[in-house]
C-alpha cells in the first residue's frame, strides 16, 4: 500500500448525497475526494427515484388523458422500459464522473473503510489499495440497504428488491409485492399498468403507514380499481419454489407469482464502513447533530448525511443535509463558528418538522410536516381542516376529479405544521405548503396569498375559508 494521500475532505459514498457534500466542500475552497464502490450517482440515479418515476410516468399520463372526454390513449410497455434505460444512462456513470471532475472533485473507485482518526483505506478499486488522510473531515454518505423479513423459505427462491424491479428488462406476467410502503405501492402500480397481474401483501391494515390515514386508504382504493389484489392484514407465512415460479403461502392460501418483490423497508448502511475503528458500533444509524457531526467521536472531524443517519431517509433531505455538512466543514476549516442554531445556515432544522414527501402513485400523495397524529403526540394545540379537492382547477384537470386535502394547524402559534394533498397532479402544489410550514407563515397572512384561477391550488382558499369559519 502506498504512502497516505492527504486531502481536506474525504467523502465515503458517491450517491446524490455524497456528491453534494463533496461539491459544497469544494465550493468552500477545500479539496475533496469522493470514494464510490459502485456507480457514481448512487441508488437514486440508477435504481430508485429516477427509474421508478420513469416506469410510472407514462401510465400516469395515459390515465390522465383517459379522464378527459373524447380521448383515448395507449402505450407500449417496451417503450417505457427503453425510456427508463435512458434516464439511467443505461447504468453507465461516465456523465456523473465528468460532472464531479468538472466541479473539482477527485473520484476514486473502491470500497472505503475508516481505519482511524481522519484515515480511510480504499480497497478493491482499479488503482489498488490506497490510504487517504483528511486534514479537516471525513463524511459518511453510504445510504441504506434493504431489510428482508424473516419469512421461512425466502432465501430459497429468487426475489426482487427495489433494484431488480426498477432495472427489470421484462414485465412479469404475475408479480407479488411484499410491503405496502412507498416502494411497494409505486412499483405495484407501475407494473400493473405495464401489464402484470399484481398481488400486494401488507401486514398492517393500511398502506403507507406514517402518512395521514386517508392517503393510504385512497391509494389502496385506486390500486384495487386498477386490478391490483391488495391484501391488508396479510401475513406472508412462507415461500417456496414452484417450478420456475414462486409459491407464496398466505393465511392457508397459495399464490403463485413469477417474480416476488420484497419491499419491507431499509436500514442505514453502516455494517462495513469501519466504525469500530473509531469506537462506534456498526449496523445502526450514525447519530448526528444538525450540522452533521457524528456524536460519540471527539475532534469535530467525522460527519454523516443522508439515509445513513436515519433522520429523514429521502433523497432531497439527504442532499439538503449534505449541502449543510459541506458548508459547515468549510466554515470550521477557516476557524469560523458555524451557524448551528435553528434554521441557521449550518443546521438541518427541516429534518425535524418540515420534511416534504411525494408518493408518486396515481393518485399522488404529497405531504409536508407533521400528520395530525404526530402533531398531537408532540403536545401541540391541534386543529385539523379536511376538504375534498373540488375547485374549478381540479374540475378542468380531470372529469370526476377525486382528491382530498388536510391542513394541520398549531392553534397556539397560529401556523401550519402539516399539509397533505391526495389526488392527480398534486405533487406540484407541495412546495407552497413546504414554504408555509418552514416559514411559519401566520394563518392570517396566508389569507393574502391568493391562488391563481383556475388551478388546483384554489383548494388553499377553500381550506383557509374553512379554517376561518367557527367550528
Amino acid at each position: 500500500m502506498s504512502a497516505p494521500r492527504t486531502v481536506d475532505v474525504i467523502v465515503i459514498g458517491g450517491g446524490a448525497v455524497g456528491e453534494n457534500a463533496a461539491d459544497y466542500a469544494v465550493r468552500a475552497g477545500l479539496s475533496a475526494v469522493l470514494v464510490e464502490a459502485e456507480l457514481l450517482g448512487g441508488e437514486c440515479s440508477y435504481w430508485a427515484c429516477m427509474p421508478s418515476k420513469a416506469l410510472l410516468r407514462t401510465g400516469h399520463a395515459v390515465a390522465a388523458v383517459r379522464r378527459l372526454p373524447g380521448t383515448s390513449a395507449e402505450f407500449d410497455p417496451a417503450a417505457v422500459l427503453d425510456r427508463r434505460d435512458g434516464f439511467t444512462s443505461h447504468w453507465n456513470d461516465e456523465s456523473q464522473v465528468q460532472w464531479a471532475r468538472g466541479a473539482g472533485i477527485t473520484v476514486l473507485r473502491g470500497h472505503a473503510r475508516l481505519t482511524g482518526e481522519r484515515t480511510v483505506a480504499v480497497e478493491d478499486g482499479p488503482a489498488g489499495a490506497q490510504t487517504l488522510r483528511a486534514r479537516h473531515a471525513v463524511v459518511v454518505c453510504t445510504g441504506s440497504v434493504p431489510v428482508r423479513p424473516p419469512v421461512p423459505g425466502l432465501d430459497t427462491v429468487r426475489t426482487w428488491g427495489s433494484r431488480e424491479a426498477t432495472s427489470a428488462k421484462e414485465v412479469p406476467a404475475r408479480l407479488g409485492v411484499v410491503g405496502g410502503g412507498v416502494v411497494g405501492c409505486e412499483l405495484a402500480q407501475a407494473f400493473r399498468r405495464l401489464g402484470a397481474q399484481v398481488t400486494l401483501l401488507q401486514r398492517s391494515e393500511r398502506l403507507l403507514q406514517g402518512l395521514e390515514p386517508f392517503a393510504g386508504d385512497r391509494v389502496a382504493a385506486a390500486l384495487r380499481a386498477e386490478g391490483v389484489d391488495v391484501r391488508l392484514g396479510a401475513e406472508l407465512d412462507s415461500v417456496a419454489p414452484d417450478g420456475d415460479a414462486v409459491a407464496l403461502r398466505v393465511g392457508g392460501e397459495t399464490i403463485s407469482v413469477d417474480e416476488l418483490l420484497v419491499a419491507t423497508g431499509r436500514r442505514p448502511n453502516t455494517d462495513d464502513v469501519g466504525l469500530e475503528a473509531v469506537g462506534l458500533d456498526p449496523g445502526g444509524p450514525l447519530v448526528v447533530d444538525d450540522s452533521g457531526l457524528v456524536e460519540g467521536v471527539a475532534g469535530q472531524w467525522l460527519y454523516a448525511a443522508g439515509d445513513v443517519t436515519g433522520r429523514a431517509p429521502l433523497t432531497h433531505q439527504g442532499k439538503y443535509a449534505a449541502r449543510i455538512v459541506g458548508a459547515a466543514i468549510g466554515a470550521r476549516a477557516i476557524g469560523q463558528e458555524p451557524e448551528t442554531w435553528a434554521w441557521g445556515e449550518h443546521a438541518a432544522t427541516a429534518d425535524h418538522t418540515a420534511v416534504p414527501q411525494v408518493v408518486f402513485t396515481d393518485p399522488e400523495v404529497a405531504g409536508v410536516g407533521r400528520t395530525a397524529e404526530q402533531a398531537r403526540d408532540a403536545g401541540l394545540d391541534v386543529r385539523v381542516v379536511d376538504l375534498p379537492i373540488a375547485v374549478a382547477g381540479s374540475a378542468l384537470e380531470a372529469d370526476g376529479y377525486d382528491g382530498a386535502a388536510r391542513m394541520v394547524v398549531d392553534e397556539r402559534r397560529g401556523v401550519l405544521v402539516g399539509v397533505t394533498f391526495v389526488g392527480q397532479d398534486v405533487a406540484e402544489m407541495l412546495h407552497a405548503a413546504t414554504i408555509a410550514v418552514v416559514g411559519e407563515v401566520p394563518m392570517h397572512r396566508l389569507w393574502h396569498a391568493v391562488p391563481a384561477y383556475p388551478t388546483i391550488s384554489e383548494v388553499w382558499l377553500r381550506l383557509l375559508e374553512a379554517y376561518r369559519t367557527p367550528s
